[in-house]
Formats: structure tokens, sequence, C-alpha cells
């Protein structure tokens, strides 16, 4: 099953492919699942996920808005994870807007 690039609807090739991130919904949840914690950046860095310095999505979840600094297509993967109670997130209450800082699983992966 070929991965297809996360953002990639086509219309811009002008961006180089190693640029763009290649991350799916599954590869995503097994990431976070593998690891007891995980800061944003670091799934940033793990899945070549490009973007503005202050890149934010909003997300919903049962509890409200949150924000992500992720793009909307990987906000989107995280927020799915969220609502269906597969991962957690920490939250930051500073600022009038949380924000979301790290996230981790909620139910241990079965190893096989």
């Amino acid at each position: 099953m070929p991965v297809e690039a996360c953002g990639d609807d086509g219309a811009d090739d002008s961006e180089p492919a190693a640029a763009k991130s290649s991350c799916t919904l599954a590869q995503m949840r097994r990431f976070i699942k593998s690891r007891p914690y995980i800061p944003l950046h670091e799934l940033r860095r793990r899945f070549l996920i490009e973007g503005i310095e202050d890149e934010v999505s909003p997300m919903a979840t049962g509890d409200g808005v949150l924000y992500v600094g992720l793009p909307s297509r990987e906000a989107g993967f995280l927020g799915e994870l969220i609502r269906a109670g597969e991962v957690g997130c920490e939250v930051l209450l500073d600022p009038t807007s949380p924000g979301i800082v790290g996230v981790y699983p909620m139910r241990p992966v079965a190893r096989q």
C-alpha cells in the first residue's frame, strides 16, 4: 500500500518531495503509542512536518476547541485519535486559548 504524503493535494508541485511529510493516521497512532510521552516538536521532526514557525490549527474535542502546532491535516489526525480516546494530550493553559504541547497513549499497545 503506497504512502500518501500529508498535505499533498497535487495542486503545488514546486515543493520537492523530500521536504513534504509522509504520515498517515495509522503511522501517527503507532508512533504515539510506542512511547510514554511525545512532545509536539518530536511529532513534527519524526514525520518531517514542515510549516511556518507559529502555525497552529484548531482541533475540536469533547472538551471544546484545542489548538495544536500542526498543519490542519495532521491536526485532524490527532483530533481523531483524541476523540476516539486512543491518545491523551498535555494542554498548556497559560494563554487564553489552550494549546497542546505533548501527547501520550491512553491504552498500551499489545505486542505480538
